[in-house]
């Protein structure tokens, strides 16, 4: 399941080889970071750069999940302008996110930021819990350390 765990006398630079394979047959892959003691999860998309689309990031969700909400944006974006940061969408079979520009992508977005370097951008796409409430409102239920926001929210779109 993990290319670099599969792999352990690899190099960094046969990883980031094996990637741009998966990427000449695929338009993107979804990479995720697994929690640590500090943070939650959280995954993002790699190779929607090369087709002038910002990768898309989600946090606080388990890989599966995650790759699963990731995997449909990302599939809807290569064919569609980006939603507007505030902007809010109703995933079909999935939660309504609102829409994040990530202040800096560099920081979070690592193996993306190796292979396409400052010109990255990324939305991260910022979920509603089960009851309505998101990350910013009292009460919100995230799981175990919620669901960190990597941008400043923006005005809602009507």
């Amino acid at each position: 399941m993990c290319w670099v765990c599969d792999h352990p006398g690899a190099t960094r630079l046969e990883y980031l080889e094996y990637l741009r394979g998966l990427l000449d047959e695929h338009c993107w892959v979804v990479v995720g970071v697994q929690r640590d003691r500090y943070r939650p999860p959280y995954s993002y998309t790699i190779g929607l750069t090369s087709h002038g689309k910002p990768e898309v990031v989600v946090t606080g969700l388990p890989q599966q999940r995650a790759a699963d909400l990731l995997n449909g944006v990302a599939a809807h974006l290569v064919h569609a302008d980006p939603p507007a940061a505030g902007e809010r969408v109703q995933l079909t079979g999935g939660p309504l996110i609102e829409i994040v520009r990530v202040t800096e992508p560099s920081a979070h977005l690592h193996v993306a930021t190796e292979l396409f370097g400052p010109v990255l951008r990324a939305l991260q796409a910022v979920y509603a819990d089960d009851r309505g409430h998101w990350p910013w409102d009292r009460g919100f239920r995230g799981g175990r350390r919620g669901q960190p926001v990597l941008g400043r929210r923006a005005a809602v779109a009507a």
